[in-house]
This record gives C-alpha cells, structure tokens and sequence, in this order.
C-alpha cells in the first residue's frame, strides 16, 4: 500500500518547474528594466512586457500538456518525419521574398495569423527529437564514421544550410553542436567526436570568413574598443555596462546603457543589463540558475530507464545550456558577436513558447523515469513478500 500511494503521489521533477519559474520571473523584471525607457516614448513603456507574457502563457499550456503526453510518441517514425517537414517547410518559406519578414538585413520571421514566429526556433528541436530517435533505433550506426554517423549527420546538416541563407549562422551552428553533443553522449568513439568537432569548427570558421560582416565581427571581439566606430559597438557597449555595475550593480532599471547606447539590450545583450543593473552578484546567480538546470536536467536524463528518453532530455537540456553558455560568452567578450538569445529571458514569444514546450517533455521524462523506478520499488516489496 506504501508504494501504491507514493506512486499515487508521483509528479514531474519540481526542481526543474522550481528552476524555470525562477528564471521567468527574473527575466520578466531584467526584460521591463531594458525596455521600459524605449517603449515608454511610444506610449506604453509595459509593451514588450506584455508580448513576452503572452509568450509564456502559451509556454506554460505547451509545456502543461506536454509534461502529460508519453515523450516516446516522439519517436514513432510518422511524428518525427511530420515535425521535420513542418520545420523544412517553414525554414523554406522564412527565405522567400514577400513571404519571409526582414528585419535588419535578416529573413528570419513569419507573419501568420498576424502573429510573428521564428521557425529555426521548432527547428532546434525537432533535430533533437530526430537525433534521439536515430540513435535509440540504430545505435550499432556509432561504430561506423563514414556508413553510421555522417548520413545520421545529413539532417542536421540540411537544417543548417537552411537556417544559414536567413542569414543566421549563430543558430545553424548551435544545432550542429548540439548534435554532435547527443551523438558523444550516445557513445560516439572519442576519436570521431574529435575529428568532427575539427570538421565543424572548420566549417564555422569558413562562413565566418566568407562574409565581411561576419568577418569583421570575428576580428573585432579580440579588441572591440580599437572597432568601437562599426562592428566592435555593441560589444564595447556590452563591456561599458558590465563595468559599470560592479559588484552590487546600479539597482533596478538605474543602468545607463539601455538609453539608446547598447543595440538590442532586449534580447541578444539583455545579460549585459543584467550586469549594470544587479551587479557581478546578479550576474553569478542568473549563472547558477542555469548550471542547475542543466544539473536538473542532466538528472533526469540519466535516472531515465530508457535510451531514447535519456538521449532526449539530454538533447533538450544541452540545447537549452549551450544557447545560454553562447549568448552570455558573447556579452561578455569571450566569444564573438552572434545572435542568440538568453533562453527564458530574451524577449520573442516564439523562443520562450518553443523553450518552455520542450521543458514539458522533459518533464514528462521526469515522470516516466518516477514511474520506472516506483515499478521497480514494487517488484523489490513483491519479491520480499514472497521470500517471507
């Protein structure tokens, strides 16, 4: 009867909903300090609060019915296929002129329903949900370089030539990462984990090259105040504002920066506001909210009982912590300039709808994994039975 209730009583992993809801909360309030003082001037200084609330209400409802939905309906061969074309589909038509939306010399958007969505952001894991399934089905492929892992490798591949012409070679590349990610947890040999890693820095570092901008952002990092006249702004900005606030940060909404100094303090720089505005204090907690949600969900990956749904929490949560490793190695200099946002806290209602989506099969995995160890708990008390 003890194990019937504590069955009973089985929910998804609270620390990860604990988490998520923290990192909400503290993204809305960093969200209203960058924005307040633009959208104030155009006569609603809570606009860009309000659209990413309306984000996280369909997050939360995605994220409620897919912590219910067993996660391996995701590997059934139809519904992964369906999720494919549907992002190849979508991918496609951001690149078409009149039907994608530019913003800023980039076709990244769509306009439907009179709602704007980002579909290289259903693309992130719809290759997560593809990945897990290939490698559950056919791990024997790891063994094999050129006959197993490159043709794997074909799909992600594809997605980032189709992400790359929006241009958008930051999330092309996180996708390309995040694969060859699950493909080393999957047991990829550590030798072929090392030469593809030379092959897709290779290929990175070649499309950076091959544009000026993006070349010039490549080189700029190293001393952005020598190119603080063009490519080397933002990040000098970027820096001014992490300096400024200290350790204990200038207080809520007191940051200089945000008045028209750093480009995009909303969305690919928000951490930077987090700096001036709560210090180098913030700045370590919002680190270690992160660490422990990878933490939470490399947990659940691994008390999972079953391969494809480690493979896929893993997959989700390394998506969702690299994304957040590469924007703030960006804010602060470490890497080069790219355009990623800061999961859970930089504004667009597709990236926080899609996010908190795939938060719900993790939880859904945490609750598969409750149940599999409950089952075991009760073979363990039946066995005891019968021996007494």
């Amino acid at each position: 009867m003890r194990v019937e209730r504590e069955e009973t009583r089985r929910s998804c992993d609270k620390t990860v909903v604990t988490i998520m809801a923290l990192l909400l909360v503290l993204g809305l309030i960093t969200l209203f300090s960058a924005t307040y003082y633009q959208r104030a001037a155009s006569g609603d200084a809570l606009s860009a609060v309000k659209k990413q609330l309306i984000g996280i209400a369909l997050g939360a409802a995605a994220c409620l019915v897919l912590s219910r939905v067993p996660y391996r309906v995701y590997r059934e061969p139809r519904v992964t296929l369906a999720l494919l074309a549907l992002s190849a589909l979508l991918l496609v038509l951001v690149i078409i002129p009149g039907i994608g939306v530019s913003i800023n010399g980039s076709r990244r958007w769509l306009s439907l329903f009179g709602l704007s969505m980002q579909p290289s952001e259903l693309a992130k894991y719809a290759m997560v949900i593809f990945m897990a399934g290939a490698l559950d089905r056919r791990a024997e492929v790891l063994h094999s370089l050129l006959g197993g892992v490159l043709p794997m490798l074909l799909v992600p591949a594809v997605m980032f030539l189709l992400i790359l012409e929006q241009p958008n070679l930051s999330t092309g590349g996180s996708i390309l990462i995040c694969a060859l990610i699950m493909l080393f947890c999957a047991g990829l040999k550590k030798r072929h984990m090392a030469l593809l890693s030379v092959m897709g820095l290779g290929v990175g570092a070649f499309y950076a090259w091959s544009a000026p901008y993006r070349r010039e952002r490549l080189l700029s990092f190293r001393d952005p105040f020598a190119k603080m006249s063009d490519e080397g702004y933002q990040l000098s900005q970027s820096l001014i504002a992490l300096g400024s606030g200290g350790l204990l940060g200038m207080g809520l909404g007191q940051g200089r920066q945000k008045f028209a100094y750093l480009p995009y303090p909303e969305s690919d720089f928000i951490f930077a506001i987090i700096g001036e505005d709560f210090g180098l204090l913030g700045c370590t907690a919002v680190l270690a909210l992160f660490a422990a949600f990878v933490f939470a969900g490399l947990r659940v990956s691994l008390s999972c009982r079953d391969r494809y749904g480690c493979l896929l929490g893993a997959g989700i949560t390394s998506m969702i912590g690299m994304q957040a490793f590469i924007n703030m190695g960006v804010v602060t200099g470490i890497l080069p300039t790219t355009g990623l946002p800061l999961p859970f806290f930089s504004a667009g209602g597709t990236s926080i709808t899609m996010i908190m989506a795939a938060v719900g099969i993790l939880l859904n995995i945490s609750r598969g994994s409750g149940r599999a160890l409950v089952g075991q708990e009760r073979r363990r008390a039946d066995d005891g039975g019968k021996r007494t």
